[in-house]
């Protein structure tokens, strides 16, 4: 079949939304961009939070971000773009889990609902209007799925765990008052 049909259009709109959030929010951190804080105070904010060092973590998240972000538009490479953009999401929501489901709250659900929206992607294919199509799928081969998701949780799991430990620690040394004033 070489007609386009709703499914395709469908992907369209959810690459180019998913992507471009994505995309936005990778400026932010690297280049500063759209009321960002650029490398810089975004690798302070990192430190600040448990994940070290915080300009190579800035750097790492913003690269995941904007790259995965843009590839996800594209629908290029879209096993790899969605896993990278997936595991960067899940970096974020290490972060905000604590407090709670919802965004309102400064809650997970934002970061939770783009890394899935990611990895949905990565598992469904890009659709035909996409990149991938056009080239064949030479980057976007069904082998690619489970090893490039498998390899981004893998690396996503040590570095949040690697996170938490260091947040834990931090938090050994404080001593929560015993009375109220």
């Amino acid at each position: 079949m070489t007609s386009f049909d709703r499914r395709d259009l469908g992907l369209l709109l959810l690459r180019l939304g998913t992507g471009g959030v994505l995309a936005a929010h990778g400026t932010q951190k690297l280049f500063g961009w759209f009321g960002g804080h650029g490398i810089e105070g975004t690798g302070q904010f990192m430190e600040s939070v448990g994940y070290a060092p915080g300009r190579a973590s800035a750097t790492a998240a913003g690269m995941a971000e904007l790259g995965g972000g843009t590839l996800l538009a594209l629908g290029l490479a879209t096993p790899a773009a969605g896993a990278a953009a997936a595991g960067a999401m899940g970096g974020a929501t290490a972060i905000h889990a604590p407090n709670g489901f919802f965004n309102a709250e400064g809650g997970y659900e934002y970061a939770a609902t783009l890394g899935l929206a990611a990895a949905g992607l990565a598992v469904t294919g890009p659709g035909r209007l996409s990149l991938d199509h056009a080239f064949r799928h030479v980057v976007d081969r069904g082998w690619m799925v489970p090893v490039a998701l498998a390899g981004t949780a893998a690396v996503t799991a040590v570095v949040v765990g690697m996170r938490n430990q260091r947040v834990r620690k931090a938090k050994e040394g404080e001593q929560e008052a015993l009375f109220e004033e």
